[in-house]
């Protein structure tokens, strides 16, 4: 059960809910006997399939665009698309980070990014990110 509930909210906090995968991974590692790659694994794999999700909506967003209810209005989706042309993929080495990260996994579905490239390089950053978190568990 605790694994799921860490994959859960590792997965919730990678797309644009406002959850947090930190805080219960570091329960975890503090509260249970699970091997800390066990945590680290199933919190990125998490983290990486709900960025996939974001990288999957971006894709799909542009056929929505000219609908009423679409929630972001041309000049901003154009900036974002701008933004992520200037720095392109290796912009996705920063969606580990709070508040930018999800969005630009979803940016970079409606920039129709390889989803190879992609996973590479949001891979790299959701489980960075993990084991970061863990080494500084142990030095705490």
């Amino acid at each position: 059960m605790a694994l799921w509930l860490l994959w859960i909210s590792a997965f919730g906090a990678a797309t644009l809910l406002p959850l947090q995968s930190e805080a219960v991974l570091l329960g975890l590692l503090s509260q249970t006997d699970y091997a800390p790659a066990v945590l680290i694994a199933v919190a990125s794999m998490g983290n990486i399939l709900g960025s996939c999700v974001n990288w999957w909506l971006g894709v799909k967003a542009e056929q929505y665009k000219n609908k009423k209810w679409f929630p972001v209005s041309d000049q901003k989706l154009l900036k974002a698309q701008k933004i992520y042309q200037r720095y392109g993929y290796w912009s996705l080495l920063l969606s580990w980070t709070p508040i930018i990260g999800d969005p630009i996994t979803l940016i970079a579905g409606l920039m129709k990014e390889n989803i190879v490239r992609f996973l590479l390089l949001v891979s790299v950053a959701k489980i960075g990110r993990y084991l970061f978190i863990y080494l500084a568990f142990l030095a705490w």
